[in-house]
């Protein structure tokens, strides 16, 4: 055997790993889309991890780029041209999330606490400008923070948006036992199976309240929310159970959405079992709205970073 196929078996189908680690924080990173695989506290599961030979299951832990969320119908207009994208999200018929999260990332740099991954979104049908994504993981007693650019390397100007999909954990059980707070005022509302955004409202129109901490218990939520309360221009999500531990992830201005889904999949084993959280730097359907939409000259950039942490028992 070569040593080029001894490398080829050797290597876990989710990509390269990367282990990074301090002060009881352990980060398993994924190459394959530049993807948080575990993250752990002391032990502690602080998302929903999976196994470094497994297909990552949908969008576990991905980077989200050159959008984050859909693209109704796959369709877009962009500087007077008409595209159409590959529906990732056949059964609902959009392009979902992206075109970064199944790229094999290349390492820049790595050491014991962090690395940084790179890949090239090459121009291609239904999106024919050229992105560079640089990735940065890091880990110190503060928790994990991750560092996203997106810059145009291409001959023309393009549509961009970026996001991260973890899947937070409090801890035992489901969804359902957890506290959520979540500090945003308006949601995105939704039509029918397939999602197709609507008008933004109150959350309290939907049932969606959670600016005061409380259980989730039976609310399916799969909704981008916005007006959020910052404190020192950070936004915090908590997820907790009863004695109070459990994950929260913040973000900076550069996101002013937020998706969380409560991971409804009855009679599936990954039924509720997490939380996504989903800092946002444009909403669902933007390449169509403009919404929040960054538009990139080239050598220009869109930067986003966001952080998950543990929280200790009260």
């Amino acid at each position: 055997m070569s040593d080029r196929e001894t490398l080829t078996t050797k290597r876990p189908v989710s990509g390269a790993p990367y282990t990074i680690s301090a002060a009881g924080y352990v980060a398993e990173i994924a190459s394959v889309g530049a993807t948080l695989r575990s993250l752990t506290l002391h032990g502690r599961d602080l998302v929903v991890p999976f196994d470094a030979e497994e297909v990552r299951p949908a969008y576990r832990g991905a980077t989200l780029a050159p959008w984050p969320n859909r693209v109704t119908d796959g369709e877009y207009s962009f500087d007077g041209e008409d595209f159409v994208l590959s529906l990732t999200e056949p059964e609902r018929g959009h392009a979902l999330h992206g075109l970064a999260s199944w790229l094999d990332f290349d390492v820049v740099s790595s050491d014991v606490s962090s690395v940084t991954l790179t890949a090239t979104i090459e121009a291609q049908s239904g999106y024919p400008f050229r992105i560079r994504v640089d990735v940065t993981f890091a880990v110190d007693e503060t928790g994990l923070s991750t560092h996203v650019t997106a810059t145009n390397v291409g001959p023309r100007r393009a549509p961009v948006g970026v996001g991260p999909h973890p899947y937070l954990v409090a801890g035992p059980g489901l969804v359902d036992e957890w506290d959520l707070e979540l500090p945003a005022d308006r949601v995105l509302t939704v039509h029918g199976e397939r999602m197709i955004p609507g008008p933004v409202v109150g959350v309290s129109e939907e049932s969606f309240d959670f600016r005061s901490r409380r259980t989730i218990e039976e609310t399916e939520i799969d909704h981008a929310f916005t007006g959020l309360s910052r404190v020192d221009g950070e936004v915090t999500v908590t997820v907790t159970v009863a004695d109070g531990s459990g994950v929260g992830i913040s973000w900076g201005e550069e996101c002013p959405w937020v998706q969380v889904h409560t991971a409804d999949k009855p009679g599936l084993p990954v039924h509720r079992i997490g939380l996504a959280v989903e800092p946002m730097t444009c909403p669902p359907d933007a390449f169509n709205s403009g919404v929040d939409l960054d538009v990139l000259e080239p050598g220009a950039s869109l930067s986003a970073s966001w952080a998950i942490f543990g929280i200790p028992a009260s």
